[in-house]
């Protein structure tokens, strides 16, 4: 029964993958009348999120940006299904990289690079990063249980170079590749919340002091590692742009917490500038005034 389930969603991706981008945006315009409209998918988690963090707008503002996330986020999985069968040529001319020499030069200091990122915009396409860079490139992602369709997502987010490395093999791999004198380029999606435990260190993101993932930095110190932050910005509906901006290249001479701070600050910069295109749909808020119970 699994297996028929997944070559009926796979089929239905492929089906997906070729169409034309008008038509699969039409498709989009669809979904997002289905997800938003009749099924209202996570509609309470979302306005409680912009209220929470976006206080200073009305009611009017804040339902303009709701609306603006749907159409982001129904359009971003209809991209990811584009991947299947999209070419490299339309894929770098829809995702540019607006300063690749900044990697380059990040490069020539033989250290692997840690690439921050916070759920904005457009994560899936950065995997084209790939034919641009001289270091092998790794993205950090949570293994699915169902093999066949964890399978799929590598497939997929693997197509120009780039390879995926599971949150619980991170570590392993990473130390693996170093031993081995293989740099890389590791993309973390750091600006989620951590599953409330002891010893966890918070900060304040968007107005409100919450628990923070420190896994990046931890890797970055432990390893002498390069950081950066990589800025996705929409151009317009199917393409983007992305800018890459130093954290640092001497992390080791860094005051701790100072990476995580700095990738904090350069989100909530780009989460205020348009808040349309951030992952509003994620409990990011849901500790708020629980440190101290741990």
């Amino acid at each position: 029964m699994g297996a028929i389930v997944y070559y009926l969603v796979y089929a239905i991706l492929w089906c997906i993958s070729i169409l034309p981008f008008p038509i699969l945006y039409f498709l989009s315009d669809c979904v997002y009348f289905f997800l938003y409209k009749i099924i209202g998918y996570r509609r309470k988690t979302v306005r409680q999120n912009l209220k929470i963090t976006l206080p200073h707008l009305s009611d009017k503002e804040r339902l303009k940006i709701e609306k603006n996330f749907y159409h982001q986020l129904c359009d971003m999985f209809l991209e990811m299904a584009k991947t299947l069968t999209i070419s490299e040529d339309e894929m770098k001319k829809r995702y540019q990289f607006k300063n690749i020499e900044l990697v380059k030069e990040f490069e020539k200091k033989n250290k692997s690079i840690i690439l921050m990122t916070p759920h904005y915009a457009s994560w899936e396409w950065v995997i084209i990063l790939g034919k641009y860079i001289d270091f092998k490139g790794f993205g950090i992602y949570k293994k699915l249980s169902n093999p066949r369709f964890d399978k799929l997502v590598r497939d997929m987010r693997s197509k120009f170079d780039a390879e995926l490395i599971s949150t619980k093999d991170t570590v392993k791999k990473i130390k693996h590749n170093q031993s081995k004198d293989l740099h890389g380029i590791y993309l973390f999606l750091s600006d989620q919340t951590p599953s409330l435990r002891k010893g966890l260190h918070w900060e304040y993101f968007l107005g409100h002091e919450v628990p923070v993932h420190m896994g990046a930095e931890n890797l970055a110190r432990d390893l002498d590692m390069n950081v950066l932050y990589l800025k996705v910005s929409k151009v317009k509906r199917g393409f983007y742009e992305a800018e890459f901006i130093p954290i640092s290249d001497c992390v080791l001479q860094e005051e701790k917490y100072a990476i995580t701070k700095r990738f904090l600050k350069l989100s909530e910069q780009q989460i205020l500038e348009k808040p349309d295109y951030y992952f509003w749909t994620h409990k990011r808020w849901k500790h708020i005034g629980k440190k101290n119970e741990n």
